[in-house]
């Protein structure tokens, strides 16, 4: 309030209480013999349509005097908004401090917003992602923090897309020091390349290596994953100086072991590709991915100095399964008794042959016996 028009100068600081708001002014008791006036203009740094989503009837402001025409005072509401402005958003900024402002307008090139002053979010510093189309932001609140601030230029650069950054740091790094090896988490993948698969688990991207699709020999990672399929995966380690994830897939996945026992059973007859010859025996896979062991000593009913006098890499045998064992990933297969088997059937086939063409002897000699006897 002020006393006499010798205190109302130029520059000078008032306070006043708003008595009246009109389209393109509002109206100040400042304790003067004249009312105030705010133009339109005076209210705020942003464009103001109507001063009534500014101030209202019986609001307490804290005003500058901007000229003097007699009796007429211009006042502004901007001027000391400004100074308080500036202080407040140099704190702000010293401070690396998130705040919340509100989007005024939409321009070429980004986003005007409310900071006590006309503050700008470059196109660029909105999201972390492209945004072709800014006509939803009006209105809108947004977490910024300042990235430029000078008042010389009068230049309030702002940042949406630092506070998004900043908090996905955040949340990786506390993923990362979450995750444990053995840890089955779920992610949707995100990329794929000639080594392997990336795959987002919550903010942070992993890597599925190529040898840990399936269980069995993948050619080509679109064989087995495509982007954007949700999956779930193993944490086989976690690098938290270069923050890299490896994982797996396949070790979420059942194994060609799995449910072996009720597949084959011991006695079973079974086809299968020798893959590997060692000194102890050969190595046959019966079963994409299950490989059961030929013994030395189960390879031939003779005895032989080493697995490849009989067998060779690729060459397809018959054998017979002597156990199984899940667990250990272990079967035991026998060629020797297969042919054992067929020894034995030669023999039995030809008893019985034997024993058919005797029968049919006697059948003939005691015809022609009972010949004689008439």
């Amino acid at each position: 309030m002020v006393e006499s028009n010798n205190e109302l100068q130029i520059g000078s600081i008032v306070t006043g209480t708003v008595v009246k708001v009109d389209e393109k002014q509002v109206f100040v008791d400042i304790g003067y013999k004249s009312e105030g006036i705010i133009p339109i203009s005076e209210l705020s740094h942003i464009h103001v349509e109507n001063p009534g989503d500014i101030v209202k009837e019986g609001d307490e402001l804290t005003l500058q005097v901007k000229k003097t025409y007699d009796e007429e005072i211009i006042l502004s509401k901007k001027m000391v908004d400004a100074e308080k402005a500036w202080e407040d958003l140099q704190k702000k900024l010293d401070q690396d401090e998130i705040f919340e402002t509100e989007v005024k307008e939409i321009v070429k090139g980004g986003l005007v917003v409310d900071v006590g002053l006309r503050g700008f979010i470059p196109a660029s510093l909105v999201e972390t992602y492209f945004v072709e189309d800014f006509s939803d932001y009006k209105n809108k609140k947004l977490q910024v923090k300042i990235i430029d601030l000078d008042r010389e230029q009068n230049r309030i650069i702002l940042s949406h897309r630092a506070v998004i950054e900043e908090e996905q740091e955040k949340k990786k790094a506390e993923l990362l020091e979450s995750l444990k090896e053995g840890q089955v988490v779920e992610g949707t993948v995100q990329r794929i390349t000639n080594f392997g698969a990336f795959v987002d688990i919550g903010g942070v991207d992993g890597l599925v290596h190529i040898s840990e699709l399936a269980h069995t020999h993948v050619e080509h990672v679109s064989d087995v994953l495509s982007e954007g399929d949700k999956i779930n995966v193993e944490v086989l380690s976690v690098d938290l100086e270069n923050e890299r994830i490896s994982l797996s897939y396949k070790n979420t996945l059942p194994g060609p072991w799995s449910g072996i026992e009720n597949r084959i059973n011991p006695g079973d007859k079974v086809e299968g590709i020798v893959k590997r010859i060692v000194n102890f025996g050969a190595f046959v896979e019966i079963e994409e991915g299950v490989e059961g062991l030929v013994h030395i000593s189960q390879i031939a009913n003779r005895h032989i100095g080493t697995p490849d006098e009989v067998l060779e890499v690729g060459q397809e045998i018959v054998a017979k399964v002597l156990s199984v064992d899940e667990n250990e990933q272990r079967i035991s297969l026998s060629i020797k008794e297969m042919e054992l088997e067929k020894e034995q059937g030669e023999i039995e086939q030809y008893e019985r042959e034997e024993e058919s063409s005797s029968f049919q002897l006697g059948d003939m000699i005691g015809d022609k016996l009972d010949k004689y006897k008439q």
